[in-house]
Order: structure tokens, then sequence, then C-alpha cells
């Protein structure tokens, strides 16, 4: 039994250092860990930001572009763990530039500890994925990178909230391509929504970068009657405004540097972040807007006074979402979106080192399915114990049986007990073989009842009977000590592949319900864990498979074991009765005298 877990252990460190290094796909050839830092050794935001759409820049410095597709549509991310596939938006993705952009969905990003996510590439048959509608969580309405030249704005959330009016293209903005605004406002729709009711929860977020200081240059500005929320700068101080109420003067912004603005309402305040710092306050909650919105110009109509004067710059990244966004969220923004984002570090590439398909399945089971696994690989180590235990004592026990019925058949007729008397028998037959046994305590009820004055000058029928019986008590207890721990093998047989069915519905179940929470029904990432899942079941029928035919084979041998023993009984009294029992044939020399 020691041996047979010393093995089993031996077996399953050979997969540890594969496991150490899981892979995701056997598909994907390359792979490049991403650090995610919030800390105060990173993105220092001080806070849990939660679910958060990251920008990864990639360029020459930490991406070779080597092996990767011309259109990025083999890049994958997947969380630390190599089996939760990350939903990602390729925005901008030029090999031949050595320049990219990518937006990932990390469902948690904390000022904790640091966590590593792993973008896999280099699959050439690959489909793309990329998908902006599941990369940016259902509460913003509206997200514009003004990737696409002079063409209305393009919303990649779900609710396509596209501009009313064209872009006029910037080139070489924070992130990739951006709008330059001036000459006319980029209007929004009014669609529902994009509606705010009284009260309402609202985040505004951008990057600006104005190309002169100047009064009361608007930003963002919505108004529904006397109802009104306006965001601009003022003389190079950002402001925040509703219904006529002005925040205080904060942190300026500098003309031809970019700057990262928001505004977020809760309800009951009004607040400013720039650069993700908390700049104003307004102690009040939004009004209901229902009309469309303009962006870089006072809304039509309104006067320098009232309205504003348009923002002469460029404007890049704009988000509006349903909730007041918390501040860690908006600082993550703004430390990791420019040009040195303090949010990610970038690892080496590795390359793929042939491992097997076997291993990709080791490396996606959860944990429930390797404590299935531990229940079956203990239900195979006793097993397998049992087999060969029961194997070695089995071919023991014929042997030395073979061994005995040699010395056995070579005895005098004139005495039975001959072998008992003389000790002829050696000493591995005694210890092994069951028809010694059933001799022993057949020779020894013989000699009690001589000694007790039985029989002695012939054996009666009731002393064979008596011999029988004695013999066939050892016989039983015999085959009970071989039918030993044989129930734990049928046990094993009909039982491993219900535990290991147990681990497959386990699994699936698990690997639905993290597919519906993650927003990913696409085939990477529900086929690992329903590979690993069924890999359970597998198991489970591994186990049982070779109990079944040891089991078999067992009970074969039992069988021929306990034949010899019945026939031994038969053959030892019959040659009793005929040797030394009362109608024993007298010979012809005592019939003539």
């Amino acid at each position: 039994m020691r041996r047979i877990v010393l093995l089993l252990l031996a077996l399953a460190s050979t997969l540890l250092p594969g496991l150490a290094h899981a892979w995701w796909q056997p598909d994907w050839a390359y792979r490049k860990p991403v650090t995610i830092d919030a800390g105060p050794q990173g993105g220092a935001i001080g806070g849990d930001a939660g679910r958060t759409p990251v920008l990864l820049r990639l360029h020459t410095g930490n991406f070779t572009f080597e092996g990767v597709s011309e259109s990025g549509a083999d890049l994958r991310f997947v969380a630390g763990d190599d089996k939760t596939v990350l939903n990602h938006q390729i925005e901008q993705f030029d090999p031949l530039l050595g320049i990219a952009l990518v937006w990932v969905d990390v469902p948690a990003v904390s000022a904790g500890s640091p966590q590593q996510i792993w973008m896999y590439y280099g699959n050439p048959k690959a489909p793309a994925s990329g998908n902006g509608q599941r990369s940016f969580d259902p509460d913003y309405t509206l997200v514009y990178h003004f990737a696409e030249a002079n063409v209305p704005a393009r919303d990649s959330t779900a609710y396509g909230n596209n501009s009313q009016t064209a872009v006029v293209t910037k080139d070489g903005t924070i992130i990739g391509r951006g709008a330059q605004l001036g000459a006319a406002p980029l209007m929004l729709p009014a669609s529902p929504s994009l509606a705010l009711q009284a009260g309402a929860a609202f985040t505004f977020s951008a990057w600006v970068r104005p190309d002169q200081l100047g009064a009361q240059q608007v930003i963002y500005a919505r108004r529904d009657g006397a109802s009104e929320l306006v965001i601009g700068i003022d003389q190079g101080v950002p402001f925040v405004q509703v219904n006529g109420q002005r925040s205080r003067p904060g942190q300026p912004v500098q003309a031809g540097q970019w700057s990262h603005l928001a505004v977020s309402a809760d309800g009951k305040a009004v607040t400013l972040y720039v650069g993700g710092r908390s700049a104003a306050t307004l102690p009040l909650a939004l009004p209901a807007l229902n009309t469309p919105a303009a962006i870089g110009a006072p809304l039509a109509g309104a006067t320098a006074e009232a309205g504003g004067t348009p923002f002469a710059g460029a404007i890049d990244e704009l988000r509006l979402s349903k909730i007041a966004r918390p501040a860690p969220l908006l600082l993550a923004d703004a430390v990791s979106q420019g040009a040195e984002s303090r949010l990610t570090a970038y690892g080496p590439d590795e390359q793929q080192a042939g491992k097997s398909h076997f291993g990709f399945i080791l490396a996606a089971m959860p944990l429930d399915a390797w404590i299935v696994v531990a229940l079956l690989g203990l239900m195979m180590a006793a097993s397998w114990a049992i087999m060969i235990t029961k194997g070695r004592s089995y071919g023991a026990n014929a042997r030395a049986n073979a061994a005995f019925m040699a010395h056995f058949r070579d005895t005098s007729a004139a005495s039975l007990d001959h072998l008992a008397k003389t000790g002829r028998v050696p000493a591995e037959v005694k210890a092994y073989s069951s028809l010694w046994r059933l001799y022993e305590v057949a020779t020894e009820e013989l000699h009690r009842r001589h000694q007790m004055g039985y029989d002695l000058n012939a054996v009666s029928d009731a002393t064979i009977s008596a011999i029988r019986a004695a013999m066939d008590g050892v016989m039983v207890r015999e085959n009970e000590r071989m039918a030993q721990r044989m129930n734990w093998l049928s046990t094993t047989i009909e039982g491993a592949p219900y535990v290991g069915l147990f681990g497959t519905v386990i699994g699936i179940m698990l690997v639905f319900v993290v597919a519906a929470m993650a927003g990913a029904v696409d085939i990477n990432s529900v086929a690992p864990g329903m590979a690993a899942a069924l890999l359970c079941t597998a198991a489970g029928l591994g186990v049982a498979i070779p109990a079944l035919f040891g089991y078999n084979w067992l009970a074969s041998r039992s069988d021929a074991i306990g034949a010899d023993m019945a026939v031994f009984v038969d053959e030892f009294a019959t040659r009793l009765a005929e040797e030394q029992g009362e109608g024993r044939r007298v010979p012809a020399a005592l019939h003539s005298a």
C-alpha cells in the first residue's frame, strides 16, 4: 500500500512543473504577462476601482509584434488563473508602425496586491473576438474613442449613441486619434439611455487639451428649459455649473497639455475631478435633462454671457455613465490612460514549449474538480493496493497448494498423518497453503479422537463425518479470508463512475455560471472548463475499469483455490475411509488365514 501511494505521488509530482506554467489554449503559441498594480508602487489609486476598462499601450519597447496577426484578431486576454477570458476592444493595431491600443475589461482593480493577466497571441486561425459592447460595463451609456476619421463619432457601447455631427479628426492625441473642437459643437443624441431624471446619478469624463486659455470655454453643455448642466474651463480653471450655480475655482490646467476632467453626480452632490483628484463640489442634485447635449461649444441660441464660448482644443476618450463612478476608478483612468501609465507593467514574452492537450485540461481544472480527482485517486490507490496484495496472496497460496499436494500424494497409505509427524512439509507451504491448514485440522481431529479412545483399530463413519465437518469449517474461514476487502473493489467499480459524474455535473454548472457572470459565451471561454469537468468522468471510469478487470481476475483465482479445497476435502475423506475406515478392503492373506 505504501509503495502504491509513493508511486502515485511520484506521478503527480511530474505534473506539477506543467501546472506551474499552465497554458490557456494549445493553439496560441505566445503569451505576455501584464501586471496591474494599483497599489502605492503602481497606480496608487487609494481604493478599489472595481470593474475597470484598462488601456494597454503596446509599442516596440514592450512588444515585438512578431507572431501576431496583422489585425490583432488572435489577441486574447486571460485572467491570472489562466482560465477566465477577459473581454477586450482594439482601438488601434498597426504592427508595421509597432503601435497598438487595446482596452481590456478587468473585473476587479484593487489597491491591494498586484494582479496578473495574460495576453495570448500567435494563432493564425483565431477569429476576431474584440468587442467594445462587452468591454465596457452596461452602466456606460456612451464611449467615444474617436478612432474613425472625419465621420460621426461611433459609440462603443451597446446603446449606439453615435454623434449627430461629424468629427474633425485630430491625430496624435493622448490615446491615438481624437477630435478637434472649436469650429462647431459635436452634438450628442437625445436618446432614452442618455436622459437624466431629477436627482439621477451621472458621470462625465474626457481628456481635453486647450489650445489657448479663454473665458467660459464650454466642454459639455446640456439645457432643458431652465435646467442646465455645463462643464468647461474659465481662464484655465475647470468648472461645473448646475442651474446657474458654479463650483469654486480649483486646480487649473495648462494650455497645450492634456488633462483628465470628470464630473460625478450621486443624487446629493456634484463633484468635479481634475487629473483624477477631487477639485470642487456642488452640494446639489442634477435636474431632469432630456434634450440633446453639445460637446465643445454652447448650445445654439445661447449668448456668450449665458452659455459661454466654444472650446478651442482637442478632446479624446469621452465617456458618459448613468451611475456615479467611484473616485478610485476616475483616478485609475487618469493614471493609466496617459502616455506613461503607472498602472500596468509588461513582462517578457513567453513561447509555448510543446505542452500536451492533457496538460491544458489539468491547468483548467477548478478546485472542486481537483477534490473529486483526489477522492478518485484515493479510491484508485486503495483498489490497486488490494488487487496487488490479493494477487500476490492468491499466487503464493496456489503455489503452496501445489507443493503440498505433491507431498500428500507421496504419503504412504499406512499413515495419512505422516506429513504432520515427520515435518517434511517446508515452512513456506505451511505458511501459505490453505490445503495444509485443512490437512492439519483433519489430523488433529483424528489424533484427538484416538486420544479419547475412539477408533483405535479402524476409523468409524462418525469420525470421518467429524473430520469432514472440521475441514468444512476451515474451508469456510479460508473463503472468508480470501473474500476480505473484495467488497471495496466492487464498491469502487460501482461508485467511481458516479463520483466522477458528480464532479462533471458540478463543473459544468460552474462553467455556465461563470460564463453568465462574465458575459462571455464564446467557445474559448467555456471549452477549457467543460473539458476539465469531463475529465472527472474520465477519471472515474479510469478508476472503475481496472478495478473491474482486477475483481474478475481475483474472483476467478479465488474460485479456483476454493475448488481445490473442496476437492481436497473429498479426496482426504475418501482416502481415509478406504485406508482406515471400518469397511476398508481386507487383504487376501487375511481371508485365507
